[in-house]
């Protein structure tokens, strides 16, 4: 069964690349029809068809093209009257055939609106009666019979993947945009800035270049996290952690010069250049530079550029934040 299953996934992966391969400026004029929808996205389709495009529909919706699914049998019912002049249809059959799609591609043409059809038959009815049709390449099912919508529809999903990544990347889709879209679950909490979880500046532990390392060390254990952040002129300079204490304190001793280690300074024992953060980034970049840089806080500042420190992240706010 293993040997079956890999079978299936080679067998679909190549079918992947011969769509990539096969994509041409139908592709781009597809991707601009879109982008130049006043209205909505409306997609339809029936049989596996339709659930793929109920899965296109809300990907459009989730990264910034309005969009929703019609059922093509229930369009010629009353759910046409959904559609509006300013929208732009997106209809998926891969034997451009199905008879369900008549009346959404009736009405289409008798109010003028664009037609983006997905199909694999270039003289199919659907890809005869639209705007811009975008071809499946000719591949073979991976079921044995070769009849089960397999391959077909895992070309039809991830086409519908490259249309919705193209616009966004055409629109300028960012972060914050995506986070207006995805305010539950773990993926709304990593869109969510830092600014809501970072422990603001009153209760940021930071000291200046000049200050004794013993009052560093009071510090770091008044402060609870493990650290002091080192300004000289209002900008972050430097930390002080636990790791830097041990080694400061391990060099003194091999060298026998405890005497270094009571007249030290925070600028004699400080990391310079901190990893840094500013307020407006995502606790998904966060989480990122904890797991990458294996640090657990950051020190956030106003602007990259002038590092004043205005509160610090630790790696347990993203726990609280549930993150994680």
């Amino acid at each position: 069964m293993q040997e079956k299953g890999r079978e299936v996934l080679y067998h679909e992966a190549q079918a992947l690349c011969t769509l990539a391969d096969s994509l041409n400026a139908c592709f781009d004029e597809a991707v601009t029809i879109i982008g130049q929808t006043k209205g909505r996205l409306i997609v339809s389709g029936v049989g596996k068809s339709g659930h793929v495009g109920r899965k296109m529909a809300a990907t459009f919706a989730s990264t910034g093209q309005p969009a929703f699914f019609v059922h093509a049998a229930e369009a010629g019912h009353g759910d046409l009257g959904m559609i509006t002049k300013d929208d732009t249809l997106l209809l998926i059959s891969y034997s451009g055939e199905a008879s369900e799609l008549h009346a959404l591609l009736d009405y289409a043409h008798r109010m003028q609106l664009p037609i983006v059809s997905i199909t694999s038959k270039a003289t199919s009815f659907l890809a005869s009666h639209s705007t811009i049709t975008l071809m499946l390449p000719d591949v073979s099912e991976a079921c044995p019979m070769g009849l089960a919508p397999t391959t077909s529809t895992t070309l039809t999903m991830a086409l519908g993947d490259a249309l919705a990544v193209s616009l966004l990347t055409l629109k300028g889709f960012t972060k914050s945009d995506f986070n207006t879209f995805h305010p539950g679950g773990n993926l709304g909490h990593k869109l969510r800035s830092i600014q809501d979880f970072m422990h603001p500046i009153e209760k940021t532990p930071l000291t200046s270049i000049a200050t004794p390392v013993a009052n560093c060390l009071i510090q770091m254990s008044q402060g609870g996290f493990g650290c002091v952040g080192i300004i000289d002129n209002d900008a972050l300079v430097g930390i002080i952690t636990d790791g830097d204490v041990r080694r400061h304190m391990l060099s003194v001793l091999e060298a026998n010069k405890v005497t270094d280690f009571k007249t030290a300074t925070a600028i004699d024992m400080m990391t310079k250049n901190p990893i840094i953060i500013t307020s407006d980034a995502l606790m998904g970049d966060a989480l990122a530079i904890f797991e990458k840089k294996s640090i657990t806080n950051l020190f956030v500042v106003d602007t990259i550029e002038n590092r004043n420190v205005i509160g610090i992240l630790h790696v347990h706010d993203c726990l609280r934040g549930k993150v994680i």
